[in-house]
């Protein structure tokens, strides 16, 4: 089984989205399936108001471009209607519980939560007392909706994930975490290069490991070379997150995994480069990557908006 020969049935029998550890590769197959479907129907100006009646929302204690973007206009291209809460709108368990919270929001007719916060636990709680799907944007731990939009990219420019690897540089958090559970599933070889003792949790490792699909490859190492030897696909992140005080140590042990032009020619031939955004410029990628010819930063970050919205359509459907 592939992408390309995937049959979609329009459901999925999780009922939130809070890490791609707990979706199969059927699952991930029916996200993508329905994100180039929804993609069609946009270019093609056909409606696809699925979600009409429904509200979103969404929660922001990390405020993002991207995210908000994506997931205010899939909704409402859905047919559905947004509310925004930014950490000033709400105290997410610093006053009122967040068991009350999600309760108060079924009360008055929210359909779905998307939030973008700093602890995984405070999406597990949402999820354990609501009856309503709640969406990751973003925590400290994962982004498994950036890395849908990813998978969709890297589909969209080879048509294959078997046979393809993809790399990732930087600190073993989020975004490591998510890309090795995304593409170990959907069958696609992936390693995480991370400076010694910055690399992903053991656990997480092993998840994604035991959960590898067609025979993929996941490797962590902190060996550059052999990171980028036969990588398709050349992804990293910002060294420090949202909310982290920049560390002088941290920043050295990190700048030698730089993206730059010299790393991207050690890679395979056609091989693209990818970033979740935002990006700084000199820092963990320079601007010659960034406006070359093997970036598809923007078309990646498009993507974010059809990957949220099968996600969207799928849990929040009737």
């Amino acid at each position: 089984m592939d992408l390309a020969s995937y049959k979609p049935t329009g459901k999925l029998k999780n009922k939130h989205m809070l890490t791609l550890m707990d979706y199969s590769t059927e699952e991930i197959f029916e996200l993508l399936s329905c994100a180039i479907e929804l993609k069609r129907k946009q270019y093609a100006h056909e409606k696809h108001e699925y979600l009409a009646g429904k509200t979103l929302a969404m929660i922001f204690e990390k405020s993002s471009t991207r995210t908000r973007l994506s997931f205010e206009q899939g909704i409402k291209q859905l047919g559905g209607s947004p509310i925004f809460l930014s950490s000033r709108d709400i105290q997410l368990g610093r006053g009122e519980p967040i068991r009350d919270t999600v309760r108060v929001m079924e009360r008055m007719n929210i359909d779905g939560i998307m939030i973008r916060t700093f602890k995984q636990s405070d999406l597990d709680e949402l999820a354990k007392y609501g009856h309503i799907p709640v969406i990751n944007g973003l925590t400290d731990d994962f982004h498994p909706c950036q890395v849908l939009a990813d998978l969709l990219t890297v589909y969209e420019e080879f048509g294959t994930f078997k046979g393809k690897k993809l790399v990732f540089f930087g600190e073993g958090f989020n975004m490591a975490n998510s890309l090795m559970l995304g593409c170990a599933k959907v069958g696609m070889d992936v390693t995480i290069c991370s400076p010694e003792g910055l690399g992903p949790r053991p656990e997480i490792i092993r998840a994604a490991q035991d959960a590898a699909f067609d025979g993929a490859k996941v490797v962590v190492t902190d060996n550059i070379g052999e990171a980028v030897s036969g990588a398709d696909a050349v992804y990293t992140d910002v060294f420090f997150s949202m909310g982290q005080t920049k560390d002088p140590v941290k920043e050295a042990a990190l700048m030698p995994m730089q993206v730059n032009a010299a790393m991207m020619a050690k890679a395979n031939p056609g091989a693209i480069f990818l970033h979740c955004l935002p990006a700084h410029r000199g820092e963990e990628v320079t601007d010659e990557v960034l406006e070359g010819a093997y970036s598809r930063i923007f078309p990646e970050a498009e993507n974010r908006l059809h990957a949220q919205k099968a996600v969207m359509y799928l849990l929040m459907k009737d």
